[in-house]
């Protein structure tokens, strides 16, 4: 477990470096973002061979130290925000390097690497936390590197959305504090595990209520997503790469242990969860349908698409295996980092993202647009992604279970998913009269490499999902 104290304290010392050097933080933060993806990959490797594990950090062991344990969902997490963060890296430091004769753009690039290597090691301590007080102190962290990363590019509209995305966190900061507080009173303890205890009290669900609610704020959740959409259309293609795929899977993944640890317990918390995801699957696609931007509609489409992780989540009581759930985040934060990297390099090919102006007669289809392509097929769930993996157990459970309404619901949300996807692959990909013979294609670049191969690692988990179910079965429930 040496490789999980190493995961939690490198990103934080490798940020101090890139902000106290920030001529050398593309160099610090791709070292870091390296050495992470082998440490991650390391502690797969040794949850596969050993099974879960436990360390304390300094060989300070609970209650005065701090905790870190590490089995199959948490190795898996771990891995997903390595393989995320290594694309999204890849994309910052090509952009840094061409970027370089520009001022504004040399500021941005800088402080891009110090917030992405922080919320590295928030995620990491989040993803190997086993009691709820570190979780709230990981969640902190990340909560102000988000905001930062939201305001990075500087403008108007970003520092609006900036301020709006600090408030809702702020507010599922207090809701998770004071659930936290009541179930410390409840309990006298805040590990993970108390929440099977705290399920079979009044005062306990209370406090399993109010940490829930202030998840839900925290993963945009319906009706609490109201800070969003705007925040994640305004950021850089990488800070939003990084808050969609990763930064609210945050608050989806504790959602899940907490439901895993509380048992049958928690089944009103998980009916509410049903019941605003799917309600979030509509109105999130609803918008996406409507909407004129391309970072728009991505955006609303996370909305939707955290909907379907919720549901997943709350219908583990009607068959449900949760392990659809894990692997519905799997595949949406390899999927959406590949999406909106591939968005912002179509934005800059064309310079706007208006959907109704991507067809253009002199640009043909280059990279990116082949990569949006590729990451909407697992998005929609179809073969042989890892998306379609995760709904074809979600839908498998149901059908075994009975539950034909919930069929109904998740067949006719990834109908609208198709449907608004397809606004932009039906333009980006056209071709024939379309395109003028003499029609340029973009250049290469390194950015491209990293949305192909997110989007292909979408696709290749599909046709290799064992791996990650394995390493499920190794999950403590």
């Amino acid at each position: 477990m040496t490789e999980a104290t190493l995961l939690v304290t490198l990103p934080f010392l490798a940020a101090l470096a890139a902000a106290a050097h920030p001529r050398a933080a593309a160099r610090w933060g791709g070292a870091a973002t390296l050495a992470n993806a082998v440490l991650a990959a390391l502690l797969v490797q040794d949850v596969l061979a050993d099974g879960a594990g436990a360390t304390g950090i300094g060989g300070w062991t609970a209650p005065l130290g701090i905790a870190l344990a590490a089995d199959g969902l948490a190795a898996l997490m771990v891995a997903m925000t390595a393989l995320v963060g290594a694309g999204v890296a890849l994309h910052a430091a090509d952009w840094s390097l061409r970027a370089a004769a520009d001022a504004r753009r040399t500021r941005l690039r800088t402080g891009f690497w110090p917030l992405w290597l922080t919320t590295m090691g928030a995620m990491n301590a989040l993803f190997l936390s086993g009691d709820l007080f570190n979780l709230y102190v990981a969640f902190e962290i990340l909560g102000l590197t988000a905001v930062g990363l939201t305001a990075l590019s500087g403008g108007r509209t970003a520092l609006r959305a900036a301020f709006d995305y600090l408030g809702a966190g702020l507010a599922g900061s207090l809701l998770l504090l004071l659930g936290v507080a009541l179930a410390y009173a409840a309990a006298g303890r805040v590990d993970l595990a108390v929440a099977g205890t705290l399920a079979g009290t009044v005062e306990g669900r209370i406090a399993l209520a109010l940490v829930l609610a202030g998840l839900a704020v925290k993963a945009a959740l319906f009706p609490l997503h109201f800070w969003m959409p705007a925040a994640h259309a305004s950021a850089t293609p990488a800070a939003s790469a990084l808050l969609s795929a990763l930064v609210v899977k945050a608050a989806l993944y504790v959602a899940l242990r907490l439901s895993l640890e509380a048992g049958a317990g928690a089944g009103t918390l998980r009916a509410a969860l049903a019941a605003a995801g799917a309600a979030a699957m509509f109105w999130g696609a609803w918008h996406a349908l409507r909407a004129e931007r391309l970072k728009m509609l991505v955006a609303h489409s996370t909305v939707a698409q955290v909907g379907l992780m919720a549901l997943a989540l709350g219908l583990s009581e009607d068959g449900v295996p949760w392990q659809a759930a894990a692997l519905l985040m799997l595949s949406h934060a390899l999927a959406k980092a590949a999406m909106f990297l591939a968005v912002g390099r179509i934005a800059e090919e064309l310079g706007h993202d208006r959907i109704s102006g991507l067809n253009r007669e002199d640009l043909r289809p280059g990279a990116a647009e082949f990569a949006f392509a590729i990451a909407a097929i697992s998005l929609i769930g179809l073969p042989p992604s890892a998306g379609f993996v995760g709904k074809w157990l979600m839908m498998e459970g149901l059908i075994d279970g009975g539950a034909w309404p919930w069929v109904a619901v998740v067949l006719a949300g990834t109908a609208l998913s198709a449907a608004y996807l397809a606004r932009v692959v039906s333009r980006c990909l056209r071709g024939g009269p379309h395109v003028a013979p003499g029609a340029r294609r973009p250049p290469w670049r390194t950015g491209d490499v990293a949305a192909l191969g997110l989007a292909a690692a979408a696709l290749a988990l599909g046709l290799g999902s064992a791996l990650p179910l394995a390493l499920l079965e190794r999950t403590l429930t």
